[in-house]
């Protein structure tokens, strides 16, 4: 797996490139989610699926930047949704922006973000039996939901291969991630 994409700097999110890199960030991502379960470390694997998750946010917001600039109405809205929220995904708004994107059309995603959010917490405060930290109450129900996570990453990053540049490195990448997830449904 080559990592050195991650270490990349990011081009400007009005670069055409910039949804695919923040797709090839998602995929490597979850490839080190993978590894990560694989050795065990759950809280880590949870904190990388988390990452995957909001780099594909990342990618949909510039992807449907024009749309969603005809939806909000204030000007200091649309300018908060280029400056800040396309190139930095705030954690704390990830659930309004998947909304916005639900609402044009990407199905789905308001689950999805509360899976990642939980996920989050997870990495920090690991896992809790009263629920009260952390939505998990076990590693292994953390480690199901981060398979969960990676799946969802993979099927819609395949929905939006037609509709972006996509290239060798993508492809490599998306190739890599699969092979791991079926090695591990078949473990």
């Amino acid at each position: 797996m080559n990592t050195e994409a991650l270490e990349r700097p990011l081009p400007r999110p009005s670069a055409e490139d910039y949804v695919g890199a923040r797709l090839l960030e998602a995929l490597i991502e979850a490839r080190l989610a993978l590894e990560f379960l694989g050795r065990g470390l759950v809280r880590d694997a949870a904190g990388k699926a988390f990452q995957a998750w909001r780099a594909l946010l990342a990618a949909l917001l510039r992807l449907e930047l024009d749309k969603l600039l005809k939806v909000v109405r204030i000007d200091e809205e649309r300018r908060w949704l280029m400056e800040r929220a396309v190139p930095r995904v705030p954690t704390s708004r990830m659930m309004a922006l998947s909304k916005m994107l639900s609402d044009i059309g990407h199905t789905g995603l308001l689950p999805d973000t509360a899976l990642a959010l939980s996920l989050h917490d997870y990495q920090y405060n690991g896992p809790d039996p009263d629920m009260a930290l952390s939505k998990f109450r076990n590693r292994e129900d953390a480690a199901a939901a981060v398979l969960e996570m990676i799946n969802e990453v993979v099927r819609r990053i395949e929905e939006l291969k037609p509709r972006v540049r996509w290239g060798g490195e993508l492809e490599e990448a998306l190739r890599e991630l699969k092979d791991g997830l079926n090695k591990v449904e078949k473990s």
